[in-house]
C-alpha cells in the first residue's frame, strides 16, 4: 500500500514522504490515526504543501539544534499538578504540558511530537525528558513535578 505521511512516524519517515507499507498497517493504524493519507495523483500534489509546513516549524540546521540544546540544558522546568496522598497525581503529565512549561520557563518553542518521555509521569518528582531536535541532536532536560497547593 502506498501512502503519504502527514506526521512523523518513528522508523518510517517524516511528513510529506511517500512510503510503501503493508496493507494492514496502513489501513488499520496509519490512516485512522491521521498519520498518513492514501496515495493518489491528486494527493501527491499536496506533498509540497506538507513539506513547506514541515520546513516552517523544523529546526533549520545542526548549528541551530546545538543552540537550542544548550538553551534547554540550562533551564529549570517545574510543573505543578494536583496530587493525592504519597505524591500520586490525578491523571498524568502530557507532552503538551511539558512544552508549555518549557515555554513558560523562558525556553524555546518545542514540538510535542518530538518529546520522548520516560514512560507515563504519574507521581511527583524529578524526571529527565528527551527531545529530538535534529536527526543528529537529542537534548535532555530535567522536569520537576511538584504538588499544586
Amino acid at each position: 500500500m502506498k501512502i503519504i505521511l502527514t506526521q512523523e512516524v518513528s522508523g518510517l519517515g517524516t511528513p510529506g514522504d511517500i512510503v510503501e507499507v503493508k496493507n494492514g498497517y496502513g489501513r488499520n493504524y496509519l490512516l485512522p490515526q491521521g498519520f498518513a493519507i492514501q496515495w493518489s495523483k491528486g494527493a501527491e500534489k499536496q506533498v509540497s504543501v506538507i513539506k513547506r509546513a514541515r520546513d516552517a516549524r523544523e529546526i533549520r540546521d545542526l548549528g541551530q539544534a546545538n543552540e537550542v540544546k544548550a538553551q534547554l540544558s540550562s533551564l529549570k522546568v517545574t510543573l505543578s499538578a494536583r496530587s493525592g496522598n504519597g505524591g500520586r497525581l490525578f491523571g498524568s503529565i502530557t507532552p503538551a504540558e511539558i512544552v508549555d512549561a518549557v515555554k513558560a520557563a523562558g525556553g524555546p518553542v518545542l514540538d510535542r511530537r518530538r518529546l520522548e518521555m520516560p514512560g507515563h509521569i504519574k507521581t511527583t518528582g524529578a524526571y529527565n525528558v528527551q527531545v529530538k531536535l535534529h536527526p543528529e541532536v537529542t537534548a535532555t532536560f530535567p522536569v520537576n513535578v511538584v504538588a499544586a497547593k
